[in-house]
C-alpha cells in the first residue's frame, strides 16, 4: 500500500525502557537511520525513550517529526504488564519487595507508552505495538537476503515468549510456535552470567568468552537439575533453581548450594571453577541452539535460517548451527538483541501492516553494512584546530598504506570513519585495529587499552577473497556474529599447552595470528569487502601487499563500562585516556604523543570533559 500522494511514507521504530533502548527510520521500506540511544548519552545500555536517537534519525533524513507517517514500538506494553501481574500473583507473596520496586515504574511510563510517545515526539498519528518476538523475527527475515526463509528468535523474554520460530515469505512472517516465560534459553544463560559475577544483560558475551578455559564438568548437572530438555530443543526450567520471576537477583540459594558456593563478585578473581561452569553452560546452550534449528528445518523444510533475539548474538553457537545443522544458509540480524527491535517494528509496519512488496535476490542484505548511525562531524580540520589538536593531513589515496604501516610497527590505531555501526559490534568505522600476528597485543589491548579482563578475545577483519585461506568459513561473515576454526595450516600445537589450564594458557601462540585465536583454535569472524567497507578494506589490503597477512585485529572503539564512541571528540577523548597510539578520522591523523595535554587526560582518565 503506497501514499495515494505519490510521497514518501516514513516509519520511526522504536525500542525502550528495557535496555539497548533505539530508533530506527524506515523511508519506502529502505532502512535511512538506526542508532542506539546509548551513543548519544553515553550511557552504556541506556533504556531509557531515545530522544537523542529520534532526533538523529530525522536529522538524517532531514525530515521533522511531522513528515513521519507512522511511529511502530516494538512491543505490546499491555501484554508484558500482564506477563508481569500474573508471575506475581503466581509466586506471592514472594517477590513482594521486586514488586514495590517495578509497579512505580511501570505505572509512571512503561504501560502509557502510546501516551508518552505523543507527549515526547508532539507525534498525533497511527502508533502500532507488534508483539516482542515479531518485531525481533522481522528484524532477521526482513533486511535478510532470501525470499523465502526460516525464522528463530532466542532471547530473555518479550511478552510471554521467550523462543519463537515461523517462517518468512515475500513480505510476510508468521510465527507459529513458542516456548514462553519463565522457560528461556536467554534468561538461563544471565543466570550463569549472574553467578559468575558478570552483569546482566551486558555480560553474557564475557561468559561467551570465559568459557574456552574452562571444562564442561558441570554440563550434565545442569542437565540433570536445572532444565529439561527434550530432542526436538524445548526445554524446561526447574524455577526451584531461580529467582528471576519476582527476584531482584537471578540464582537463589538453592542454585548457590548447588554450586557449592554464592556468586562471584564482580571483581573478584575468576577461579577454574567460574571457567568450567561458564563452558559447562555455554555447551549446554549449543546443545539447545543446534537441537532448535534441527526442529525448526524439520517442520519448516527452508534451506534458509534468519536470526534474532539476545541469544542470537552467542556467534559461538550460531557458527556450530552453520556447520553441524541442517540450513543451507543463515542470516543473523546485527542487532539482535532489543535495539534491533525497533528496525523490526518499523520492517513490519511497511511490509506487513501496509502491504507492501518486498524485493530479495539469494545474495544482497538491506542492513547497508549496518553502518546506519552518524557520521563524524564533517568539519574534522575546524574542530581539530579549534581544540587545539595536532594532525597530519594524509592524501585519501595514500591513507590505507600509511596505517598499515603502522601497524606493521605494532602501532595500536583508533578508526573513526563514516557512519557509525548499529548494533553491538564495531566493524571497522568505529574500530581499535592492531596486528593479529603479534603474540602481546591481546594483553596490551586488553589491559593497556581496554581496561577490562586480560582473558578476553579479540575478533579478525579478514579480506573477503582470502578468508577461507585462514578460517574454515565458507559464507559471508561481514556482522562478525560466526565463530569458526582457524585453518589447520595456520595452527600452531605446542606441547607445553597440555600441562596448562585455565589463564596459564593466555599466553600460548596457537595460531600464526595469535591475538585472535581463541584457546579452542577459533575466531569470531569479520569477512571484510571492498563494496561495504572500503576504507578498512584498503587497509587489510594494504597490510596484506606487505606481510601476505590478510588479518588485523577489530575491537569495538571504547574502553570497559563506556559505549562504542560516536562522535570525533567522542574518539578523541577515549583516544587520549588509553595507550593507543594514532587515531585517524577521516584522512587526519593523531599521534598521541604530539597532543597537548596528555597529563590532564591520564590524570582525570575518561571522564574528561573538552574544552
Amino acid at each position: 500500500m503506497g501514499n495515494p500522494k505519490g510521497l514518501s511514507i516514513y516509519i520511526l521504530g522504536i525500542s525502550a525502557f528495557y535496555h539497548d533502548s533505539a530508533a530506527c527510520l524506515v523511508r519506502d521500506g529502505e532502512i535511512i537511520a538506526a542508532a542506539q540511544e546509548e551513543r548519544f548519552t553515553r550511557l552504556k545500555h541506556d533504556a531509557s525513550f531515545p530522544s537523542c536517537a529520534v532526533q538523529y534519525c530525522l536529522k538524517e533524513a532531514a525530515i521533522r517529526i511531522d513528515d513521519i507517517d507512522y511511529v511502530a514500538f516494538y512491543e505490546k506494553p499491555f501484554l508484558k504488564f500482564e506477563r508481569l501481574l500474573m508471575t506475581y500473583l503466581a509466586y506471592a507473596p514472594q517477590g513482594l519487595v521486586s514488586f514495590l520496586k517495578a509497579m512505580p515504574v511501570w505505572l509512571k511510563e512503561k504501560i502509557f507508552i502510546k501516551d508518552l510517545i505523543r507527549d515526547e515526539l508532539k507525534f498525533d498519528k497511527e502508533i502500532i505495538f507488534p508483539e516482542h518476538h515479531e518485531s525481533h523475527a522481522a528484524s532477521a527475515f526482513f533486511p535478510s537476503p532470501f525470499p523465502e526463509a526460516a525464522i528463530l528468535t532466542l532471547d530473555g523474554v518479550g511478552e510471554w515468549a521467550s523462543t519463537s520460530f515461523g517462517s518468512g515469505k515475500g513480505h510476510k512472517i508468521e510465527l507459529t510456535s513458542q516456548l514462553q516465560f519463565p522457560h528461556s534459553l536467554g534468561l538461563l544463560y544471565s543466570a550463569f552470567t549472574y553467578y559468575t559475577g558478570f552483569r546482566v544483560n551486558s555480560g553474557e558475551y564475557k561468559l561467551m568468552g570465559l568459557a574456552p578455559y574452562g571444562r564442561p564438568i558441570y554440563a550434565d548437572l545442569i542437565k540433570k537439575e536445572l532444565i529439561d530438555i527434550k530432542s526436538d530443543g524445548s526445554f524446561h526450567l526447574n524455577m526451584e533453581y531461580f529467582n528471576f520471576p519476582v527476584g531482584l537477583t537471578m540464582t537463589n540459594e538453592r542454585f548457590h548450594r548447588l554450586f557449592d558456593g554464592a556468586p562471584r563478585q564482580p571483581e573478584a578473581v575468576i577461579t577454574q571453577k567460574h571457567m568450567d561452569i561458564a563452558r559447562s553452560i555455554q555447551d549446554v546452550t549449543e546443545e539447545i541452539m543446534l537441537k532448535i534449528a534441527f526442529h525448526v528445518h524439520q517442520m519448516t523444510k527452508l534451506d534458509n535460517l534468519c536470526l534474532a533475539g539476545g541469544v542470537a548474538l552467542n556467534c559461538v553457537g550460531n557458527g556450530r548451527i552453520l556447520r553441524e545443522g541442517p540450513f543451507k544458509n543463515i542470516w543473523i540480524q546485527p542487532a539482535s538483541g532489543d535495539a534491533g527491535g525497533a528496525l523490526g517494528a518499523a520492517l513490519l509496519t511497511w511490509h506487513q501492516y501496509l502491504e507492501n512488496p518486498r524485493q530479495a535476490d539469494n545474495v544482497h542484505d538491506k542492513q547497508k553494512g549496518s553502518f546506519l548511525g552518524p557520521e563524524p562531524q564533517s568539519d574534522i580540520k575546524g574542530l581539530a584546530d579549534l581544540k587545539g589538536w595536532i594532525y597530519e593531513d594524509v592524501p585519501d589515496d595514500l591513507v590505507g598504506h600509511r596505517i598499515a604501516v603502522l601497524i606493521q610497527e605494532e602501532k595500536i590505531i583508533g578508526l573513526c570513519q563514516g557512519r557509525m555501526e548499529f548494533g553491538p559490534r564495531a566493524l571497522g568505522h568505529r574500530s581499535i585495529i592492531a596486528d593479529a600476528r603479534c603474540e602481546k597485543m591481546q594483553s596490551i589491548l586488553n589491559l593497556k587499552v581496554k581496561f577490562r579482563e586480560s582473558f578476553r578475545p579479540f575478533a579478525p577483519g579478514v579480506l573477503e577473497e582470502r578468508a577461507l585461506d585462514y578460517f574454515e568459513l565458507p559464507v559471508k561473515s561481514p556482522y562478525m556474529l560466526l565463530v569458526a576454526p582457524v585453518q589447520e595450516d595456520k595452527k600452531i600445537h605446542e606441547a607445553s599447552m597440555q600441562d596448562l589450564n585455565g589463564m596459564g594458557q593466555i599466553n600460548i601462540k596457537r595460531s600464526t595470528i595469535p591475538a585472535v585465536t581463541h584457546l579452542d583454535y577459533s575466531a569470531r569472524v569479520q569477512t571484510v569487502s571492498e563494496k561495504d567497507n572500503p576504507l578498512f578494506y584498503r587497509i587489510i589490503k594494504a597490510f596484506d601487499a606487505q606481510t601476505n597477512c590478510p588479518v588485523l585485529i577489530n575491537t569495538s572503539f571504547n574502553i570497559r563500562g563506556e559505549p562504542i564512541v560516536a562522535t570525533a571528540e567522542d574518539a578523541y577523548r577515549c583516544f587520549m585516556c588509553t595507550e593507543m597510539d594514532y587515531l585517524l578520522i577521516g584522512h587526519y591523523l593523531f599521534e598521541r604523543e604530539k597532543q597537548p595535554h596528555q597529563e590532564r587526560y591520564k590524570k582525570e582518565g575518561i571522564s574528561t570533559i573538552l574544552d
